[in-house]
């Protein structure tokens, strides 16, 4: 249904190039008295242009060509002697340069910490890295722009006037000849400013995408090789490449445009005076003036202009991104989190797959947001492979307590890699605490820690404070006590012993790393076989130090006694998937039946004979890899189900 009226006029659109402008004329105004001053000093810059070629002319016509060479001699001096006062000039015009520049650059950095600071109150004390690049490198990159382009600015417009009056005096005729080039190369070169800009905003964006991306390769070629996703990870190499290789063609591509801009403005104007040189001299214009507006056109506005088209399209266009980058507004509050999966009754007792795992009953209160959610989540290694996780849906609330078990190629490690944020989802969503996933939230949300833990060569003290620098010692000693350290502590003989890895036992490394993780002790923490080396006793210590913690824990357990100790267990069959707690599971699932009869739990009324799987599922216990991230106890919400394909595993990045 429209509306009766007239048609409301279309808003304009919001460049970046205006969104500067609404805050420069505020930041000008208010320095007006600045502005003036560096105009003031400036005026000497005119005279010295206006005399160099005014001088020129009237050396020839007045001097030589007149038969007096001490009157010609007396105008060279005088173009001369108009350099000097340039020279104070010069000193005046930095001193008043400050006055506004570094009220710029001291704007910016308060604009940058303010939003930092607002942006850690409202998002759980999250400092965006974003913020500190502006306090540290844009702003200064701000700052020397600006400073560049308030010198070229003011340097043309004086230089320009200087030239045109000069042009004026000597013969009007000459204008006719010299402003046609130059209104067309400047119209063209002010054409090409917004879309240099939007390609100097493409280059940025697509140099920082591959920077970023190649420090993360940098600290995981280890992970890479092992994972065996070395094809993938080249493919997505290439993919940044191309893309930015495309952004630096078009910027190419339109800084030849400005080069014929260039070109019509600083070679077309003497090109054309001199071939209209016959007929401005049989029109009454004199050697001296031709020469004159020579040297006006190729001393002083040529150079004038060329310096400021260079600045306006290089330092310029960089200057408008960066300033952009400050004045645009703060991000909008992450989307809500999607609406709790699917309720659903107790798992059936006849071993069927369920489609979503239960969540834990609300309570009369209302519950807190989920540590983590998995909604409709797949993955596969590949755009044709089959996928390793299919639709799965899981909840983990705060303080809950999760197993994950299955058989070898289930999708446990990549399971952990997918919640952890390793790996990102090839559909649905992962979130946490209610938000997206986000490179940047990773420390303060998770610790994930895999088989093969890193220990560094330094001294214990430095190992466990890796996560937590500022630890201290009565921390530290509380976490060796719970974690069980005190053999190696003992063996070592202090905190400050050096570590050198080789010479410690798989075993050994583990407690380290799970003495680290139990220090952060994060709000999420992702066991991905990470007690495989530890006998039953140690590991039930160390499984039940970390489940203490207030934060969640979610164990990829190698031994049915990890399953027995959480509060709820996720079974990974395959396509499909079971969750629920031991006694449920007996009754519900085949698999977890199997897996109970095959892995001999601690307990003496339960049957077995030592954890131990069969040879294949050792082989690819002894070949996985992960990663360190943080939490404790964990709830499922619920669970779709999963085909099981032998998953590579998940590059790990601690």
């Amino acid at each position: 249904m429209k509306a009766n009226g007239p048609t409301a006029p279309r808003p304009r659109r919001d460049t970046a190039l205006r969104r500067v402008a609404r805050e420069a004329r505020p930041f000008l105004r208010a320095r007006t008295g600045a502005v003036l001053r560096l105009a003031g000093w400036s005026l000497l810059e005119f005279a010295q242009t206006f005399l160099s070629g005014y001088g020129v002319a009237r050396a020839l016509d007045d001097g030589f060509l007149a038969s007096r060479p001490a009157t010609g001699l007396c105008w060279l001096a005088v173009a001369a002697v108009a350099v000097l006062p340039s020279v104070l000039a010069a000193r005046g015009v930095f001193g008043r340069l400050a006055d506004l520049v570094e009220p710029l650059r001291d704007g910016l950095v308060r604009r940058a910490v303010s939003r930092a600071l607002g942006g850690a109150l409202g998002r759980s004390g999250d400092v965006s890295t974003r913020s500190l690049s502006q306090v540290t490198h844009q702003s200064e990159i701000a700052r020397d722009g600006w400073a560049g382009l308030v010198l070229t600015l003011r340097s043309f417009a004086f230089t320009a006037a200087g030239a045109v009056t000069g042009l004026l005096a000597l013969a009007p005729a000459l204008l006719l000849i010299v402003l046609p080039p130059l209104a067309v190369g400047a119209a063209l070169f002010l054409a090409t400013l917004p879309p240099m800009a939007a390609r100097q905003r493409a280059y940025l964006a697509a140099d920082e995408a591959y920077a970023a991306h190649a420090g993360e390769l940098a600290a995981s070629v280890r992970d890479i090789a092992a994972a065996g996703t070395a094809g993938r990870t080249v493919a997505e190499s290439g993919a940044l490449a191309d893309a930015q290789l495309a952004a630096s063609r078009s910027l190419a591509r339109w800084s030849a445009v400005r080069v014929l801009a260039l070109a019509v403005c600083g070679r077309f104007p003497p090109l054309l005076l001199l071939l209209a040189a016959p007929w401005l001299l049989r029109n009454g214009l004199t050697a001296g003036a031709l020469v004159g507006a020579l040297t006006y056109l190729t001393q002083a506005l040529a150079p004038a202009v060329q310096a400021l088209m260079t600045m306006l399209g290089t330092a310029g266009g960089r200057l408008v991104v960066v300033l952009d980058r400050f004045t645009d507004a703060p991000p909008p509050p992450e989307d809500d989190p999607p609406q709790a999966v699917r309720d659903s009754a107790p798992p059936p007792a006849d071993g069927t797959a369920h489609p979503a795992v239960p969540a834990p009953a609300p309570s009369a209160r209302r519950a807190p947001a989920p540590v983590a959610e998995l909604h409709e989540v797949t993955f596969a290694y590949g755009p044709r492979a089959q996928p390793v996780l299919d639709r799965l849906s899981l909840t983990i609330a705060p303080g809950e307590h999760l197993a994950v078990v299955g058989p070898s190629g289930s999708g446990k490690s990549t399971l952990a890699a997918v919640l952890a944020g390793v790996e990102p989802p090839t559909g649905g969503a992962v979130r946490w605490r209610g938000r997206p996933v986000r490179a940047a939230d990773a420390t303060s949300v998770r610790v994930l820690l895999p088989q093969h833990a890193y220990v560094f060569s330094g001294s214990l003290r430095d190992n466990l404070r890796y996560l937590s620098p500022d630890a201290r010692d009565r921390e530290i000693a509380d976490a060796a006590e719970a974690i069980g350290l005190e053999p190696l502590l003992s063996r070592l003989g202090s905190l400050d012993a050096d570590v050198v890895p080789d010479r410690l036992s798989q075993g050994e490394r583990q407690l380290v790393a799970l003495g680290r993780a139990y220090l952060a002790a994060p709000p999420l923490l992702i066991l991905d076989e990470a007690t495989s080396r530890l006998d039953p006793a140690a590991e039930t210590r160390a499984e039940l130090a970390c489940a203490a913690l207030p934060g969640a824990l979610v164990v990829v357990a190698h031994r049915l006694s990890s399953a027995r100790r959480a509060g709820r267990t996720l079974v990974m069959d395959g396509p499909r998937t079971r969750c629920g707690t031991p006694a449920q599971l007996l009754r519900s699932s085949a698999l977890y039946r199997d897996l109970a009869g095959l892995w001999e739990p601690e307990d003496a009324d339960a049957r077995g004979g030592g954890l131990v799987p069969d040879a294949q599922d050792a082989a690819a216990v002894a070949g996985r890899l992960g990663t360190v991230g943080t939490g404790q106890d964990a709830s499922i919400g619920s669970g779709d189900e999963e085909r099981g394909v032998r998953s590579s595993p998940p590059p790990s990045p601690v």
